[in-house]
């Protein structure tokens, strides 16, 4: 872990985040790493967005461990505050339990403090009880119920 690099990611990054994103049981379903077209515009509307921050983990050798998508939301709501909403989190099965995790929520937090938020957001599905639990022990609280509605 101590040789773990935080860095904005690159376009390719790209394959190996949907690689992350795909290596679950619900990404599985949703991820597909065989065609990457929609992923590279994806990426390209991330970088292009001064609001957007896309991060990678990488070890001293360059490979990926882990990835967040961080965004910054200016709203009414809360007295004007601007806010910071943490998306896709995954670490690679052979660095989950090392730290790395932390490390990238706390990199995110801390990235949200020097934004001006004054709030940092996420949701988790409900059937990520590890991850619940993860969010939990960071000091995240399930304050809100949560609702999607699929438009494809």
């Amino acid at each position: 872990m101590n040789s773990t690099v935080i860095r904005p990611a690159t376009r390719a990054d790209v394959p190996a985040i949907v690689a992350l994103l795909a290596d679950d049981p619900i990404g599985a379903g949703r991820e597909t790493v065989a065609e990457l077209g929609p992923y590279l515009r994806a990426w390209e509307a991330i970088a292009a967005n001064p609001s957007a921050r896309l991060v990678v983990a990488a070890d001293a050798g360059g490979a990926i461990a882990g990835t967040l998508q961080l965004d910054l939301l200016d709203s009414l709501t809360r007295g004007g505050a601007r806010r910071a909403q943490v998306e896709g989190v995954r670490v690679a099965r052979g660095a989950r339990g090392t730290g790395l995790g932390r490390a990238l929520l706390e990199w995110a937090i801390a990235e949200a403090r020097r934004e001006g938020c004054g709030l940092v957001q996420l949701t988790s599905d409900v059937r990520r009880d590890a991850a619940a639990r993860f969010y939990e022990a960071l000091g995240f609280t399930a304050t809100h119920r949560g609702y999607k509605l699929a438009l494809t």
